[in-house]
């Protein structure tokens, strides 16, 4: 007999899911799944185990639940396993999890624990050998982290406070109350905004963070709320719809989102409908030529939560790509935080576009040392978070968060030259693209951005000079 333990990390989104069971008695459980499912499905078949259940830690906000197209995709005999603790409704069948209920697979035992704070109905599942009752592990979702907790104010300010005490005592009436030894298993690792400054490992003990953890180490309520309210990062604007999208249950699809290919007459009959357009491919291809209006985010794992940042889950998407083949991996990225509605793709790439003569739009693209010496016209923008730009910015550059920039656009002189930058250019690319699609016409890109900038030694400003 063999307990089975395996994590799964889903880049971009940051999220954490889990399979364990034990393969002589041939059953496994799944817990907190992306909605991309064939990877439990396949791991499943090389370890030898029927997964029987799924289960969820709590309402998630971050990324499309999966827990309901991996039940679909198990069969009538899986059962769907969610907290019913905190009042949590949902709008789907499901089994009903509370507060010490067990379910075992062979020599594995989980236990469920209520752990409220980051939700009201927040659980974790404590990991037994069966024949013992001292636990070796706990999957915490998204209550604890390592180096940090899960952020209780995502479900807006009246329920802040409540819930900024509930996972205070959570912190120090659970997981501190627990062996130094037992490993924890989170729901997200770094990058993931569920929690403030999360460490970038994907485990830890209760002892190392006992001693390490500063949101742990806090023992005074007040101070531990001071410290989550001034290090929380921004909340994405998709959170509060995959909540409320997560709670109803999403659609089962049952496979890859669809999305045809059509030709450039297609195509370009689409955008003159006022379609939402995305551009994948790499900032320097998108900078040297792209269809007119065309959201430039490239194909890297943060496209899911940028995506869910700046486009509008209403609206069908129509994508370009660098190459045909990269479009499973597109739409995967994007169905995980929610995006299922596709009106196609441009078969054959910005080059059919191109070779079928019609017009393409242009970003330059200007390197540190031309941004030096530029006119001094040339408004820097940095789009980075408020904590990137605290450490130091290009002298006189202006700040906008990107996330916040289609919102701020009345702020900028549109008659202004601006050079988007942020930390490589990534995020430059994005506000470059938004900016050009909303008519500023001298807009350019700094490829490379701060990490060039600081690379090449050239002057920084800090927020004491200005």
């Amino acid at each position: 007999m063999t307990v089975r333990f395996e994590q799964f990390l889903s880049e971009g989104v940051a999220a954490c899911s889990y399979l364990l069971g034990d393969d002589a008695e041939g059953v496994a459980a799944v817990i907190d799944p992306r909605p991309d499912t064939d990877v439990y499905l396949e791991a499943a078949r090389r370890l030898g185990v029927a997964i029987t259940h799924v289960f969820e830690t709590h309402i998630h906000a971050d990324f499309m639940s999966g827990a309901r197209e991996l039940a679909d995709r198990l069969g009538d005999e899986a059962r769907l396993c969610v907290s019913v603790e905190g009042g949590a409704e949902y709008g789907f069948p499901h089994e009903p999890v509370r507060d010490g209920d067990r379910f075992t697979f062979g020599g594995l035992t989980m236990e469920a624990r209520f752990v409220p704070g980051h939700t009201p109905e927040h659980l974790s599942f404590l990991l037994h050998e069966t024949e013992r009752d001292e636990p070796w592990g706990v999957v915490t979702g998204d209550s604890f982290f390592v180096d940090s907790v899960g952020r209780p104010d995502l479900l807006g300010e009246e329920q802040t406070d409540e819930l900024t005490e509930a996972l205070f005592h959570t912190v120090h009436d659970f997981y501190l109350k627990l062996d130094d030894g037992v490993i924890i298993y989170p729901g997200h690792a770094a990058g993931s905004a569920c929690g403030p400054d999360i460490g970038d490992r994907l485990s830890s003990t209760i002892g190392y963070e006992r001693r390490h953890n500063p949101y742990a180490r806090i023992g005074d309520l007040d101070a531990f709320r001071e410290a989550i309210t001034q290090n929380a990062p921004p909340v994405p604007t998709h959170y509060p719809r995959l909540k409320r999208v997560n709670a109803e249950g999403p659609s089962v699809i049952g496979r890859l989102p669809k999305a045809p290919a059509l030709p450039p007459e297609t195509f370009a009959k689409a955008i003159e409908a006022g379609s939402q357009l995305l551009d994948t491919r790499d900032m320097q291809a998108f900078g040297a030529g792209h269809i007119a209006g065309a959201l430039n985010i490239g194909a890297r794992p943060e496209l899911s939560v940028w995506a869910g940042w700046l486009l509008d889950p209403r609206k069908p998407i129509y994508l370009v790509v660098e190459d045909d083949e990269d479009l499973p991996r597109v739409v995967t990225l994007l169905w995980r935080t929610g995006f299922v509605e596709f009106g196609g793709y441009l078969a054959g790439g910005i080059a059919s576009w191109r070779e079928s003569g019609r017009p393409m739009a242009r970003i330059p693209q200007v390197p540190v040392h031309e941004l030096n010496t530029a006119d001094p016209t040339v408004q820097p923008l940095d789009v980075r978070s408020e904590d990137e730009w605290q450490d130091g910015f290009i002298p006189g550059a202006w700040h906008v968060f990107l996330g916040e920039l289609r919102e701020r656009l009345p702020e900028l002189d549109r008659h202004q030259p601006y050079a988007t930058y942020c930390a490589s250019g990534f995020r430059a690319s994005m506000a470059a693209s938004i900016l050009a699609a909303a008519g500023f016409e001298r807009v350019c890109n700094v490829p490379g951005s701060w990490m060039a900038w600081k690379g090449a030694g050239l002057d920084i400003e800090t927020q004491e000079e200005k």
